[in-house]
């Protein structure tokens, strides 16, 4: 399945090569768009129809805005699950708005499009268990990670890549002085 997804991302055109600094504040030479993967409706419900097999039933699911919110509804619609979504605040901190709410005991799936250091996946973990969910796994679309990290539930992927990511500091792309770029839907500076 996973070079399978892959093919999908390059044919899609959401498997980009340059320079760029992930949501993680990381700097990586390749870029998985899931966005142009995902605007098509029959390869969406696919993925949330094949990572919803993989993962426990739960009563629901739960993804952080706004990457993750198409694929986090196929889940929850494949699973004939309940579908929220987490913002940040003001400050920064991941929370529910919207009416949206979790109740003590209630069962809860994390989907995440793409995971490079499971930082977003992990904080939508800890809300959820902060309001009283069970949490009982996450998912994503994409594992950048080769599968390294942990977010202390069982983590499912359709495809795992071993993407070489760095810090700023370290980073070969900016020695060499090429632009970086911004794709995704959070501005990191």
């Amino acid at each position: 399945m996973s070079a399978e997804v892959l093919e999908i991302f390059r044919e899609t055109g959401a498997y980009l090569k340059g320079h760029f600094r992930l949501t993680s504040g990381l700097h990586s030479g390749e870029y998985l768009q899931c966005a142009l993967v995902l605007q098509h409706p029959e390869i969406a419900e696919r993925f949330g129809r094949e990572l919803a097999q993989k993962l426990p039933r739960a009563a629901l699911v739960a993804s952080p805005a706004i990457g993750a919110l198409t694929i986090g509804h196929e889940v929850a619609r494949a699973a004939g699950a309940r579908f929220i979504f987490t913002e940040r605040d003001a400050s920064g901190t991941m929370t529910l708005r919207r009416g949206f709410s979790v109740t003590p005991g209630e069962t809860a799936i994390v989907i995440e499009d793409v995971v490079t250091t499971g930082g977003s996946t992990k904080e939508v973990i800890d809300m959820l268990r902060a309001a009283g969910a069970n949490v009982l796994g996450a998912g994503s679309i994409i594992d950048r990670s080769g599968g390294r990290v942990d977010l202390g539930v069982p983590r499912v992927a359709l495809a795992t890549l071993n993407a070489v990511a760095w810090t700023q500091e370290e980073c070969p792309l900016c020695r060499e002085g090429l632009p970086i770029e911004k794709p995704g839907s959070r501005a990191t500076n």
